[in-house]
C-alpha cells in the first residue's frame, strides 16, 4: 500500500514521502497562482482553482486567498461560497453540500497528530474525513476538526471549533461546538 493510499483509508502514513510532496507542491503552485489574480478576474481564478477539486458545481466561489494540502479530496457542491482566508487540510475527504456558505477565516482540518511525543517524532499522522451537508452557514473563523459529519441546514456560530458531529437543523456554537438550538424558520425571509 503507497503512503498516499494509507493518507486516504486512514492510517499510518508517513506525509513527506516523495509523491504526497509533489501533491502538496503542485497544490501550493495551483493556490499561489488563484490567490495572487487581481479583483476582477473571478472567473479565472476559479478555473485556476477547479482542478483542485474532485467535483464541482457548475458555479462556486472561493475569494482569495484559498490553501489546501493536496486538492483533489476536496468536492463542492452546487452554490459553494467561501469568503476570505479559507484553509482545507484534506488528507482525507472534505465534501461540501449545495448552498455552503462559508464566512472569513474559516479552516477545516482532516490531518491527525500522534498524541505520544515519541510517536509524533516519527512523523507519522493520520486522517478522517469531513461531511458537510447542504445549507450550511459556518459564521467567521470556525475551525472543523477530523472526522465530524455536519448535517443539513445547520449553522455554526462565529469562532466555533467543532470537535464532534452537528445535526441537521440546528444552530451550534462553542469551544467546543455545542447545538443551542433549533433553527427558527419563522426568522428565514
Amino acid at each position: 500500500m503507497t503512503e498516499y493510499e494509507k493518507m486516504l483509508a486512514g492510517v499510518w502514513y508517513y506525509p513527506g514521502e516523495e509523491e504526497l510532496a509533489a501533491l502538496r507542491r503542485r497544490a501550493a503552485e495551483v493556490c499561489f497562482a488563484a490567490n495572487r489574480l487581481p479583483p476582477g478576474r473571478e472567473e479565472e481564478r476559479m478555473e485556476l482553482l477547479r482542478p483542485l477539486f474532485g467535483k464541482t458545481g457548475a458555479e462556486f466561489t472561493i475569494t482569495p486567498v484559498f490553501h489546501c494540502d493536496y486538492g483533489g479530496n476536496i468536492t463542492l457542491g452546487e452554490g459553494f461560497y467561501a469568503n476570505y482566508n479559507l484553509v482545507i487540510l484534506d488528507c482525507a475527504p472534505v465534501t461540501f453540500g449545495d448552498n455552503v456558505l462559508v464566512g472569513p477565516g474559516c479552516g477545516f482540518y482532516t490531518a491527525i497528530h500522534p498524541l505520544d511525543a515519541a510517536h509524533r517524532a516519527t512523523g507519522e499522522e493520520k486522517a478522517a474525513p469531513i461531511t458537510v451537508g447542504s445549507d450550511v452557514w459556518f459564521g467567521g473563523n470556525v475551525t472543523v476538526l477530523p472526522g465530524v459529519t455536519i448535517g443539513d441546514g445547520a449553522v455554526i456560530g462565529a469562532g466555533s471549533v467543532v470537535t464532534r458531529d452537528i445535526p441537521p437543523g440546528v444552530v451550534a456554537a462553542g469551544n467546543p461546538c455545542r447545538v443551542l438550538r433549533p433553527v427558527d424558520q419563522e426568522q428565514a425571509p
